[in-house]
């Protein structure tokens, strides 16, 4: 039997009403931030089109060991010290977070045309 094909982590974050499109600005200002990091493949961030209110950053990496290492990264910690460039404190823009973690057991990549 196979092993994982690569792993996803999931950031699920709880935005209210009111604060989603300046969570949606500050990764847009992040874009790129990750895109360097060994074994990382892609990252969406996904916003809600019913009445949820928990936004989802999606990431995918080579194996556990690629995204442990980010995370104890110097640009993971940038990114996430909540704080502009400026130095000067953002208020959050989210109540509550969580990491969910999946391994990628079947994947079926789109046919050429």
């Amino acid at each position: 039997m196979m092993g994982p094909m690569g792993v996803i982590r999931i950031n699920a974050i709880t935005v209210p009403e009111s604060r989603g499109d300046e969570l949606a600005r500050r990764f847009a200002e992040r874009a790129g931030a990750v895109d360097d990091a060994d074994g990382f493949e892609g990252f969406e961030l996904l916003r809600p089109t019913d009445d949820r209110r928990t936004w989802l950053v999606i990431t995918r990496w080579r194996d556990q060991e690629a995204f442990e290492a980010w995370v104890a990264s110097p640009a993971f910690a940038h990114g996430h010290r909540g704080a502009s460039s400026q130095g000067e404190d953002r208020p959050p823009v989210s109540t509550h977070s969580e990491l969910w973690s999946f391994d990628v057991e079947v994947a079926v990549p789109r046919s050429p045309v």
